[in-house]
């Protein structure tokens, strides 16, 4: 057996909250609900956001409004059963 090749897990295994897998999806809920909420108002170390810079980023070429409306026109309507209000 190697011990160095990466193990297949299945998601329940994955996701565990207070030592115990989020089997049901309203158990993995409340596992969102609690983790957010105990989080939500803790401080922010900044340092950490600094790594950030490393990763290239993409430049977009400028466009106007009117050739975004133009390029999404044809699909406002195509893509579900109701509209999308993109327009």
């Amino acid at each position: 057996m190697t011990w160095d090749n990466k193990r297949k897990l299945p998601a329940i295994e994955m996701i565990n909250h207070n030592g115990s897998p989020c089997l049901k999806l309203n158990v993995f809920w409340q596992a969102l609900h609690s983790s957010f909420n105990s989080a939500q108002f803790w401080s922010i170390d900044e340092i950490v956001l600094n790594e950030l810079g490393s990763f290239y980023s993409l430049s977009w070429p400028e466009f106007s409004e009117e050739e975004f409306t133009q390029a999404i026109i044809n699909y406002c309507d195509s893509s579900s059963p109701k509209p999308n209000k993109l327009l």
